[in-house]
This record gives structure tokens, C-alpha cells and sequence, in this order.
């Protein structure tokens, strides 16, 4: 008897194909702007469509972009917005419940993934209530902490309360690091997830560095170019960058110092500090040039959930010294990588930076170290984990649906019982 083929297939064996979800991605910030936020929130789209998921990006409309990219491989819905105060190149979202629930409704997303907890933000966690959709979101900034840098402590506690509602009624909330995990639960914070963040390795690179560019600065190959790159504001604990610099300076007079970013303390700095470089905001190749042409990367922050300035320094090469704290504080070992802080005052930071300061080949040890610890820190692996966190949430609301059945069933079936049909 003749036999088909197909009775030798075993269906069962043949592997499970990955589901495809349609996420919703909010934001208030996105590229072109610049900064963590917006940089790593474009990562995690750009992941989410490589893994063949339909994404929905809604943030508020920037001034340059009156409409939806073209030929944005997503779905953008602009919603109207204004600048925030003191960074007026950044946006903030205003109110937009009503336009996201009738959104929702025609075009039901399987999660809602919230990175700001802004008016915005607060308006997609209001609309996918409404509408019962699964819902994540992300910590990001300690806004909590930042009053005490603008007069305003009195305002940390209130902030807080905000910041602590508007994340435990998520499913799940997502954190850069352990210890930022633990710092939340202590606080009150509720299923907190730890989703890492990654590091282009192949922009940031030490083979970036220029000759041409460190002659700009009047410093030859063997100068010394203190730089940090980020917000030039009160909460990124600048003083502590002047107070490392005029310390170097004391024992070498030729070392120099490079700002990269911009912000409402550039004047103040500028004042303070005539000698110092400001390269303003730099992006891409030219960025990476920055950082790879420097020698030594100093980030004094007290304040950050991580720092992805942190990373790109590390991958291009350069020694960080750091507080023990956000990404630092997970990534560097000091004396190996680079160099922790013992304590949290500046003078404990002055002290950390001098000894690299004095020894290139230290420096250089530790810069290569720093490269490799960078390349193991890759974004597919975070943009995987941040896929399974969103299953998670995914699968949680359908089994909490799945729950329900029984009694809404039951109060249907009891409902037509009181009817006033026939005996």
C-alpha cells in the first residue's frame, strides 16, 4: 500500500511560532530631542518592530515634526504638547484621555507600555483603565529628588505620593537596576520588574577618537580632557565636576575640561569656569567622537535611575568615575573599570578622579576594561527581557479575565432568571 509522506510528520515537534502583540508605546519625549529617555525609548520601538510586533508610538508633537514620520516603520499618533519650563526644547504632553480611549476602542492595543508620568502619561493610564488593557511603565527620572537642586524640597514628598500611585496601578513597573528596585520597594513601589538598558558598541568605540578634533581643543595625544556629557542642570551635581577639574588643574595646567550637552546652568558654568570647553548638544558619530576623544569621563550625578552616559563612555573606551550609584554602582568595579566614589560629597569625587588623572597607563587599563564590559551589554538581550515582561502583563490580564468569567456568567444567567418569561 502506498504511504503519503505527511504520516511521518509529527506535528507536535514542530516549533511554537512567537506571538506578535500590538503595543502601545507612550512617551513624552523622542527622538530628535536628546536625551536618555527619548534614546533608549527609540530602541525599544526599533527592538519591538525587528521582533515583528505592531507598535503604536504616542508622544507629543515637536516643533520640527508637524506630522507623523514618513515612512516610519510604526504607527505615530502626535498629541499636542508645550515646553516644559527652563528646557524649552523639550515637550511636555498635555491631557488627551478622551482622544486615547476612542483610539483604544477602534484600534485595541494587547498592552500599553508607559515611559513618562507626565499629563500625557497619566492620560494613557486613565484610558487603558477605561478600556481594561494590560498596562506597564517604566521609572525612569527621580523627580523626588530633584526639588532640593531648585529650593523646592517640600515638594519631594507630595511628588513621591504621584509617582507612587501612578506606578502601582500598573501591572508591573520597570526599573534599570537592582538597586533601584530595592530603593522603590522600600518606598512602597509594587511589582517592580528589572529591565536593564543597552549600549550601541559600534557607534560608541574607542577607534573614534580624533586627532583633529583634540587639536580643536588645543590638546595634543598626550593632553589630558576631563569631559562629561549630559543635562548641564542643578540635579547632575555639576559642582563636583569644577571641584575635580580645579584640583587636576593644580598639578597639570594644560589639562582641560569638556562639557557636551546644554542646559539652564551653562551660563553659570561658563562664569565659573572660562577655561572649559562647551561643545553644546552633540548627537551620533560626532558624539561619539566626543567621548572617544576624551581621556578620563567624570558623571557626578547623585541623582539618576541609570545614566546611559555611564555606558557610552564605558564602550568608547573611557575610565568613568562615578558615585556608587545607578548604572555606575552596577557596572563598574572600581579599580578594575573605573573608579567609585568612597562616599557621596565632593570631596570624596575629587579624590577618586586624581590618581587617573596623574597615570595615563592606569587610565588606559581601565578604559580598555571599561570597552569590555560595555560589549557585553548589548540591546537585543534588553529588548528580549522587555518582550517578557510584556508577556507577562499580557498573560496576568488575560488569566485575571479568564477569572471573571465564571461570575459575570453567573450574574447573566441569574439576571435572565428574574425576567418575566413564561412559568
Amino acid at each position: 500500500m502506498q504511504r503519503d509522506i505527511t504520516d511521518d510528520l509529527l506535528v507536535e515537534s514542530l516549533p511554537a511560532l512567537p506571538r506578535s502583540w500590538r503595543v502601545a508605546m507612550v512617551t513624552e519625549t523622542y527622538p530628535p530631542e536628546v536625551n536618555g529617555v527619548a534614546m533608549s525609548m527609540a530602541r525599544l520601538v526599533g527592538g519591538l518592530h525587528e521582533r515583528h510586533h505592531d507598535v503604536q508610538l504616542i508622544r507629543p508633537r515637536q516643533p520640527q515634526s508637524s506630522a507623523p514620520g514618513a515612512g516610519a516603520l510604526f504607527d505615530e499618533v502626535l498629541t499636542a504638547g508645550c515646553p516644559i519650563p527652563r528646557y524649552p526644547h523639550l515637550r511636555m504632553g498635555l491631557p488627551a484621555k478622551r482622544t486615547l480611549v476612542r483610539l483604544w476602542s477602534h484600534q485595541r492595543p494587547d498592552a500599553v507600555h508607559i515611559a513618562t508620568e507626565g499629563p500625557l502619561g497619566w492620560s494613557a493610564l486613565q484610558a487603558a483603565r477605561v478600556l481594561h488593557l494590560p498596562v506597564t511603565s517604566d521609572f525612569r527620572t527621580n523627580f523626588h529628588a530633584y526639588g532640593r537642586h531648585y529650593g523646592a524640597g517640600w515638594l519631594a514628598r507630595p511628588i513621591l505620593a504621584y509617582l507612587r500611585k501612578f506606578h502601582n496601578l500598573a501591572h508591573c513597573t520597570m526599573v534599570p537596576t537592582d538597586a533601584l528596585k530595592r530603593e522603590l520597594a522600600a518606598l512602597g513601589f509594587e511589582r517592580l520588574q528589572v529591565v536593564g538598558r543597552g549600549v550601541d558598541t559600534a557607534l560608541f568605540d574607542p577607534a573614534r577618537r580624533s586627532a583633529a578634533l583634540r587639536a580643536q581643543w588645543g590638546v595634543g595625544d598626550d593632553g589630558l580632557v576631563l569631559a562629561y556629557v549630559g543635562r548641564l542642570a542643578a540635579e547632575k551635581n555639576l559642582d563636583a565636576v569644577l571641584a575635580a577639574f580645579e584640583a587636576v588643574r593644580a598639578a597639570n595646567t594644560r589639562a582641560r575640561l569638556l562639557f557636551v550637552g546644554d542646559g539652564p546652568m551653562r551660563e553659570a558654568l561658563q562664569a565659573r569656569c572660562p577655561q572649559a570647553l562647551f561643545a553644546g548638544h552633540r548627537s551620533g558619530a560626532d558624539l561619539a567622537a566626543h567621548y572617544a576623544s576624551a581621556d578620563l569621563f567624570l558623571f557626578p550625578s547623585l541623582t539618576e535611575t541609570f545614566g546611559n552616559v555611564t555606558t557610552e563612555a564605558m564602550a568608547s573606551g573611557l575610565p568613568v568615575v562615578a558615585f556608587d550609584r545607578a548604572a555606575a554602582g552596577q557596572l563598574i568595579h572600581s579599580g578594575q573599570n573605573g573608579l567609585l566614589a568612597a562616599g557621596q560629597q565632593h570631596c570624596d569625587f575629587v579624590q577618586a578622579v586624581l590618581p587617573l588623572a596623574a597615570h595615563a597607563a592606569t587610565r588606559a587599563a581601565l578604559g580598555l576594561a571599561a570597552r569590555r564590559t560595555a560589549c557585553r551589554i548589548d540591546w537585543h538581550s534588553v529588548v528580549g527581557r522587555f518582550e517578557q515582561v510584556l508577556a507577562q502583563a499580557i498573560d496576568s490580564r488575560g488569566l485575571a479575565v479568564a477569572a471573571q468569567e465564571p461570575l459575570l456568567l453567573a450574574r447573566a444567567q441569574s439576571g435572565r432568571g428574574r425576567g418575566s418569561g413564561p412559568p
